[in-house]
């Protein structure tokens, strides 16, 4: 195949041929080389039919550690909800009761912002090979590993400290504890999420 190639010089070569991907010129040549990514993914259907329309649920993601972790996330922080609100002194000031709040304000926000993450990739086909290649799940996961981890401390200080947790002492410090464990849970989803992104 016959190309013309002008070059930016005062002296331009007219007659350029491309052969396969190279290209030569009278003097010089140039070799182009592209780049390619392979991916692997596997999906596992099931298909759930009711009253004449059907849910895909990719069932196969909660067989990987990103869905096994999202899972472990979503649940604990049903946990970690329940036993605060419950415990929690409705009848009291909320200015005594600043790290209980902060503590469910973390909790109730990564709950259904991991119910979210889950819940599409669970649905979507592609969500869970494509949202896992971009920023926002290392982004997502470090930002809840740090209220988290504040979050716990804060609350297990308090209630070492304070004389008014004797009656729930048991409850907050589990409490506590679960949140410092979730941490470690968004910490590893950090991790893995940065590891993908970065295609290692």
């Amino acid at each position: 195949m016959l190309v013309c190639c002008p070059l930016p010089t005062s002296q331009s070569f007219r007659h350029c041929t491309l052969v396969n991907t190279r290209i030569q010129l009278s003097s010089f040549s140039l070799e182009i080389k592209k780049k390619t990514m392979s991916c692997s993914m596997t999906i596992t259907r099931t298909t759930v039919a009711t009253s004449g329309t059907s849910v895909y649920v990719n069932t196969g993601y909660l067989q990987t550690l990103p869905g096994l972790l999202k899972l472990a996330q979503f649940l604990l922080g049903i946990a970690c909800v329940a036993l605060v609100a419950y415990y929690m002194d409705h009848g009291y000031s909320t200015q005594s009761y600043k790290p209980e709040l902060f503590f469910l304000l973390i909790s109730v926000t990564f709950l259904i912002g991991t119910f979210c993450l889950l819940l599409s990739c669970l649905i979507s086909l592609a969500t869970a090979t494509v949202i896992s290649k971009t920023i926002y799940e290392v982004i997502y996961h470090g930002i809840a590993f740090i209220l988290y981890l504040c979050a716990g401390l804060t609350l297990l200080i308090e209630v070492n400290h304070q004389t008014r947790y004797r009656r729930d002492f048991e409850p907050f410090l589990a409490a506590s504890i679960m949140g410092l464990v979730m941490a470690g849970l968004y910490l590893l989803s950090t991790f893995l999420a940065n590891r993908r992104y970065r295609g290692i």
